[in-house]
């Protein structure tokens, strides 16, 4: 009875991990559904404006082409109309297949009465094949993740093209310091991010503004030694077109899309952009002239595509492994003399999951294993190289080992290992 007990799966904890799996295709079919609605209002709006300006030139006598042609000039808008809705229809339906494929797979989990079962090892190696693909997507292994999810045959459980989307952005923020895309995405999402109160939009403008500044004071540096060369005043002139330039688009800019944030700490540190160079190494300037803050935008749009899509910004194969992580972490993982090839000053060759440099890092803020029943020998003593033993196996490893009387051996080194004075091992008390 008590074996059927501690084997009873319960689905209920397991859909704790898989609430993302449901979540990112409800997202992109409302997504979806936003977009055919607003091409149907607009289309419609068109139309019907459209067809009241050609009925009102027909009932004037106008020359029956002109009314044919703008008759032909709404044909040809409405079938530009049905070919969006059809694309838009295409992916709806691909939408609902995987998420009938994935609810299908959680249902199998219901199906699953015991851990022991067959089909729960199925289903788990199915679920580890995802979150591997999952952690692949988000460092960037787009084509390996693609190709574990299609030799796998899990394509419809993971969310390939999303985040090749999504990375696409982040590259061209990144490294190619672009904001075009991150741009466009924000306006095909803009009501969900005023929702949420995201400041991404507003700080790309930003980004752009920084840039028209910076442009402005390059080229205005040009245009004084080109103007210095032909007045001949050794690189010193009144001032430069090209660079003036910029600098009002800057401004024009600024007050277009920076001047309603209501932000007027930030609108003083952005206006004093136009006194100081990119050059002078003066804060708080020089912190908005750094080529770091293509990082921060980077990093600012993943955490807004992430909360916006419901997915957690860590993997969800750390979450996985950080469950499993802290149902072994004792105090002992992180310590100087912890028993690990990770850590120089041991002398064990124990292979501890927390203590291994693999997860040792990701181990760390886990919290600790809670134990309801020790495992620790009795009366418990602790080696000067750090190993600690029950003071019965000890005493009794060392009596058939034929260690002379008042010395001690460690039990892993054996005859050939070290040897210490019974005074040099202490007693451990477990807390």
């Amino acid at each position: 009875m008590a074996e059927l007990t501690t084997t009873k799966l319960n689905a209920e904890s397991h859909l704790l991990l898989d609430q993302p799996l449901l979540r990112m295709p409800y997202e992109l079919s409302r997504r979806n559904q936003k977009t055919a609605q607003r091409y149907v209002e607009n289309g419609t709006k068109d139309l019907l404006t459209t067809l009241a300006a050609t009925t009102k030139a027909a009932t004037k006598s106008a020359s029956p082409d002109a009314t044919l042609t703008s008759i032909d000039s709404m044909i040809s808008k409405m079938q530009g109309l049905k070919r969006k809705l059809e694309s838009l229809h295409e992916e709806e339906v691909k939408i609902h297949r995987s998420n009938k494929a994935r609810l299908q797979h959680l249902q199998h989990l219901y199906e699953v009465q015991s851990l022991v079962d067959v089909k729960y090892d199925e289903w788990s190696r199915i679920r580890l094949s995802r979150l591997l693909v999952d952690y692949l997507l988000r460092e960037g292994y787009s084509q390996s993740a693609a190709h574990l999810a299609a030799s796998q045959g899990i394509e419809e459980l993971v969310d390939v093209d999303a985040f090749v989307a999504c990375h696409r952005i982040e590259k061209n923020l990144r490294e190619e310091q672009s904001t075009t895309l991150a741009l466009n995405w924000c306006r095909d999402n803009a009501k969900e991010l005023k929702k949420v109160g995201s400041m991404l939009e507003f700080e790309l403008r930003l980004q752009q503004y920084i840039e028209l500044v910076r442009q402005g004071h390059v080229a205005g540096i040009g245009d004084v030694y080109m103007d210095g060369e032909a007045d001949g005043m050794n690189g010193v002139s009144l001032g430069g077109a090209g660079g003036e330039t910029k600098l009002v688009e800057a401004r024009a800019h600024a007050k277009k899309y920076l001047s309603a944030s209501g932000d007027f700490d930030l609108l003083g540190r952005a206006a004093g952009l136009l006194a100081y160079k990119p050059w002078d190494d003066v804060e708080p300037y020089a912190s908005l002239y750094s080529s770091s803050r293509w990082d921060h935008l980077a990093h600012l749009f993943l955490t807004t595509h992430h909360n916006l899509y419901s997915l957690p910004p860590r993997p969800l194969l750390h979450i996985a492994l950080s469950a499993g992580l802290s149902a072994l972490k004792t105090p002992a993982c992180h310590s100087a003399y912890t028993s690990s090839s990770a850590n120089a000053s041991s002398s064990t060759t124990s292979v501890c999951p927390i203590c291994s440099t693999e997860l040792n890092e990701l181990a760390r803020n886990v919290p600790y294993a809670h134990h309801t029943k020790s495992i620790v020998e009795n009366d418990p003593v602790v080696l000067p190289n750090g190993r600690i033993y029950g003071r019965d196996r000890l005493r009794l490893f060392n009596e058939k080992i034929g260690t002379e009387r008042g010395w001690v051996r460690d039990p892993v080194e054996g005859v050939k290992g070290d040897k210490w004075r019974e005074s040099e091992v202490r007693k451990v008390f477990v807390m």
